[in-house]
């Protein structure tokens, strides 16, 4: 079921898990030359020097510029997580340094196009999640894994403090073979943080669908809201990141 809107008027009641330290996180050949008798070369013309001099490979191809945008596409990554309610997650991530975009959705179901009232129905199959563009240059993938478990509990199947369903179970829906490996480390060294099994789904990315326009956002647009006076704000505080972050 989702009490999400049942919790604005039981804001005392609300309470959330941030668990977990930070965590910060390598022949020459060698050959004996035949003696030659001694000869007399014959004289190099101004032609022959010409020859002789390196030529240029009119078929090079330059190596592309730094602003080339391609080459700046290429610079990036996605990784998408689910960690309760989106908002939350999307409130916490889209304020690290290196983080592009950060984008609220739906994934993992078994319909296509699902709206949020299908979702909070819990009989799609899919799980709220934040699908993050990053800049690997500037924040890692293990670092972004970091701040996701710190700011939600791994270890409660199918629940995030009152919300309660499939949809808001712990998810990590890896892009490439990397990331899963990266992911699996980063589970096993911190598993002892948390007295519980961690329950992490660890699943292959599959296809994202957007959340409704009003949900992106959310906590930026919203911060007098109930749930987000409540849950994210004291979240947000508890991890040292602003109450009121600015686009």
């Amino acid at each position: 079921m989702n009490v999400r809107s049942k919790l604005f008027a039981l804001l005392p009641l609300f309470a959330f898990a941030c668990c977990g330290p930070e965590q910060a996180g390598q022949d020459a050949i060698a050959g004996k030359v035949n003696e030659q008798p001694q000869t007399t070369q014959p004289k190099m013309t101004e032609d022959d020097n010409e020859h002789s001099k390196p030529q240029k490979n009119d078929t090079a191809v330059e190596a592309p510029k730094t602003d080339d945008p391609k080459a700046e596409a290429a610079e990036k990554q996605l990784a998408t997580f689910g960690g309760g309610c989106f908002w939350c997650t999307e409130a916490v991530l889209e304020q690290l340094e290196g983080v592009l975009d950060v984008e609220s959705g739906y994934t993992g179901g078994a319909v296509d196009n699902p709206t949020y009232e299908q979702i909070c129905g819990g009989r799609t199959e899919h799980a709220e999640v934040v699908k993050v563009t990053f800049d690997p240059g500037l924040i890692s993938y293990e670092s972004l894994l970091d701040w996701f478990f710190r700011s939600h509990d791994p270890t409660t199947l199918n629940r995030q403090g009152n919300d309660v369903g499939t949809q808001y179970r712990s998810a990590i829906f890896f892009h490439s073979k990397e990331q899963h490996q990266t992911a699996l480390r980063f589970m096993e060294k911190i598993a002892n943080n948390w007295t519980d099994t961690i329950v992490t789904e660890l699943t292959p990315a599959v296809k994202f669908w957007p959340a409704e326009k009003y949900h992106q956002d959310y906590f930026r647009n919203n911060q007098n809201q109930g749930y987000c006076r409540a849950i994210i704000k004291p979240k947000l505080a508890k991890l040292g990141l602003e109450d009121a972050p600015k686009k």
